[in-house]
């Protein structure tokens, strides 16, 4: 179980702790929120390509290197703050309630139902000409064969890099602040979600709901690695299965230059204008 603190020690994880949710917050508010909305207005895949790999090394540095950091210092107190979790009554009962299989059933019956409403909506999309989305993340959806790489590569890294930072090491700095653990884990969950800020107010609530559901199955479940890949699927279900199955992008070679961006990303559009000639790499096209 977990060990009492005393008030140096909380005292400097405190200190720690705002440093770094402040710096991960401004650059949340400004940075992400700027290059954001400059990357909705490239019409050349060459920018967004290159947008799309600098986020992606940023994201590997910034989370990845905080976790390693932070783990390095905490990481005798993660097993600790987990088995603390665990034990309190409303954990306790749930796993509980979960034990003999019936956990592992009823998610492998969530996995399937998320996968045959996805395919139900693919469906309903190509008909009706568009995909609802939960927050302001169109512009993320890739646009031809080249962009869904990296859409598969930015959703994995999430998944790994993201769930180490706001599952395993800030909760387990927070914990030596406030002495108990799910405080603690729901306050870096809320981290999670105000770091969307650039998606708007719907995609703040949305992942922080979101970031509270990945708490509560690796709290319940124990396993971390459960949680990578759960998250890595639903960012692959945005950033690859959707604009494959919905708006046929794997048909889009890397040569097309976007037209006026539409409501939705649209393959067809861009097919539209691949006769078109592409500008050199240098012209943002906005």
């Amino acid at each position: 179980m977990l060990p009492e603190f005393d008030w140096p020690w909380r005292l400097g994880a405190a200190v720690l702790t705002l440093l770094l949710v402040a710096a991960l917050a401004l650059r949340a508010a400004r940075k992400d929120r700027r290059e954001y909305a400059r990357f909705r207005r490239y019409r050349s895949t060459a920018r967004r390509q290159a947008m799309l790999r600098r986020w992606l090394l940023e994201s590997l540095l910034l989370f990845g290197g905080s976790s390693i950091v932070l783990l390095a210092v905490v990481h005798p107190l993660v097993g600790p703050l987990l088995a603390t979790a665990q034990a309190t009554a409303p954990i306790a009962w749930l796993r509980d309630a979960l034990a003999g299989g019936l956990g592992i059933a009823l998610l492998l019956i969530a996995l399937v139902t998320v996968a045959v409403l996805t395919l139900i909506g693919a469906r309903s999309a190509r008909q009706e000409g568009g995909v609802v989305m939960v927050g302001d993340i169109a512009a993320l959806l890739p646009r031809n064969r080249p962009e869904l790489g990296w859409g598969a590569a930015l959703s994995i890294n999430a998944g790994v890099v993201e769930e180490a930072l706001f599952r395993l090491a800030l909760p387990t700095l927070l914990v030596v602040v406030t002495g108990e653990p799910l405080s603690a884990f729901a306050l870096a969950a809320v981290v999670f979600g105000l770091l969307h800020i650039y998606q708007g107010p719907v995609g703040v609530v949305a992942t922080t709901v979101l970031g509270l559901v990945f708490t509560l199955l690796y709290v319940v479940s124990g396993s971390i690695v459960l949680v990578m890949v759960l998250h890595a699927l639903l960012d692959l279900r945005t950033l690859v299965v959707i604009p494959v199955t919905v708006y046929r992008v794997h048909r889009v070679p890397g040569t097309v230059r976007f037209p006026p961006p539409p409501g939705q990303p649209s393959a067809q559009s861009a097919v539209a204008t691949e006769a078109a000639a592409e500008p050199p790499a240098g012209d943002s096209g906005a």
